[in-house]
C-alpha cells in the first residue's frame, strides 16, 4: 500500500481542494468537448469505466471482461504517470536508450506494469506491498488471458480480484498522485472520483454479502478451508481429488494448489510447496493459512496437516488433479 499521509483528505471528501495540492492554479481548462485526457485524468476515466461495469445489474461476463481490460489500462497509466513525474526516461523499457525526442513523440517501447512497480519501489521510494504487487500481477494474467486466449475463470473470481486492484489504485491516487497535481487538475477529476468511490463501496458490499451468505456452508469445515487461488477468498474447501471454492465455484485439485504456491513463492525464498512425508505426493503447502485462523503445513492430497522436517525437497508438481 502506498505510504499514507497523516490525516490527508481524499478526493470526494474535500471541502477545500487548495489544502490538498502543492502547485498553484493553472490556466483555464480546454474546451470540454475536446479529446483531452492527460495521464491522471485518463487513468481516472478508465477506473470510472471499471466501476460502471462491476456495478451493473446484473454483472455479466462481458461487464467483467471490460472491467479487467480497463483496470489493467488504468494501472498502467497511473503507475507510469508517477514514473514520468520522477523522470520521463523511467517509463522506457530500457531507460539507458531513452531519448526526449522519442518520449515527446510517444515512439518508444514502455516498461511493463511489473517493471513500473519495481522502479516505483526501488527508485522513487513508493511503498507498494507484496500483496498489492501480486494483485497487479494476477490482473495482468487475467488481462492477457482475455486478450489473447479467452479467460476461463469464473466471473465472480475475476470480480473479486479486480476489486483488490481497484482498492490499491484508489489509495495510490490519493497518496501518491493527487498531491502533485495542480488545483485545476484536481477539480476536473473530483466528480468522477466521487462516482468511483460510490461504485467501489458497491463492489465491496457484493463481496461482503456473499461471504455472509456462505458462512453457514463453511461452518465445520474451517480446518480444511484455505484461500482460493482464483478469487483470493477464504472459501476453498479442500477435498480429494477436487476441492470447491464456495465463493467463485472454482474446482481446485492438489496439483493446481501446489503449482500456484510454487509459482508465487517470492524470489530467493524456499518453495512454499513441497512433498508430503505421508503420501509422498508433491501436495504440501508450507505454512498454509486456514479458516481457523491458524497456520499449518497442509497436504492437499491427504487433506490435513502433516509434520515436515525443517527443510524438505521441492520439485515440479505431480500429475494428480
Amino acid at each position: 500500500m502506498p505510504t499514507p499521509r497523516q490525516n490527508a483528505p481524499k478526493i470526494g471528501d474535500l471541502r477545500d481542494l487548495r489544502s490538498f495540492v502543492e502547485a498553484p492554479v493553472g490556466p483555464p481548462g480546454p474546451d470540454p468537448n475536446a479529446l483531452d485526457f492527460p495521464p491522471v485524468r485518463n487513468g481516472v476515466d478508465y477506473l470510472l469505466s471499471v466501476v460502471d461495469h462491476l456495478t451493473a445489474d446484473p454483472v455479466g461476463p462481458r461487464h467483467v471482461k471490460y472491467a479487467v481490460l480497463h483496470l489493467q489500462a488504468a494501472a498502467e497509466v497511473l503507475l507510469k504517470a508517477r514514473l514520468v513525474r520522477e523522470h520521463w526516461s523511467l517509463v522506457f523499457d530500457d531507460p539507458g536508450a531513452a531519448s526526449e525526442r522519442a518520449f515527446r513523440s510517444a515512439d518508444f517501447k514502455s516498461c511493463t506494469v511489473g517493471e513500473a512497480v519495481t522502479r516505483l519501489r526501488n527508485i522513487v521510494g513508493v511503498t507498494i506491498t507484496d500483496k498489492d504487487q501480486e494483485a497487479l500481477a494476477a490482473l495482468g494474467r487475467d488481462r492477457n488471458a482475455l486478450q489473447h486466449y479467452g479467460l476461463s475463470h469464473n466471473a465472480r473470481a475475476v470480480e473479486a480480484r479486480a476489486g483488490r486492484v481497484l482498492d490499491f489504485l484508489m489509495r495510490f491516487l490519493d497518496d501518491v498522485l493527487v498531491p502533485g497535481l495542480r488545483l485545476d487538475e484536481v477539480e476536473r477529476i473530483t466528480a468522477d472520483v466521487r462516482r468511483i468511490r460510490r461504485g467501489l463501496t458497491g463492489v465491496h458490499a457484493f463481496i461482503t454479502q456473499r461471504l455472509r451468505r456462505l458462512s453457514g456452508d463453511l461452518k465445520g469445515c474451517e480446518n480444511r478451508t484455505v484461500l482460493c487461488p482464483y478469487c483470493g477468498q477464504m472459501t476453498l474447501v479442500v477435498e480429494r481429488p477436487l476441492g470447491t471454492c464456495l465463493f467463485c465455484d472454482a474446482e481446485v485439485g492438489a496439483s493446481a494448489m501446489t503449482t500456484h504456491l510454487f509459482l508465487n513463492t517470492p524470489e530467493g525464498e524456499a518453495s512454499r510447496a513441497t512433498f508430503c512425508p505421508d503420501c509422498g505426493e508433491y501436495a504440501v503447502g508450507r505454512d498454509t493459512l486456514l479458516a481457523t485462523g491458524g497456520r499449518a503445513d497442509f497436504c492437499f492430497w491427504c487433506v490435513g496437516p502433516v509434520p515436515l522436517p525443517p527443510t524438505a525437497p521441492s520439485s515440479e508438481p505431480s500429475e494428480h488433479p
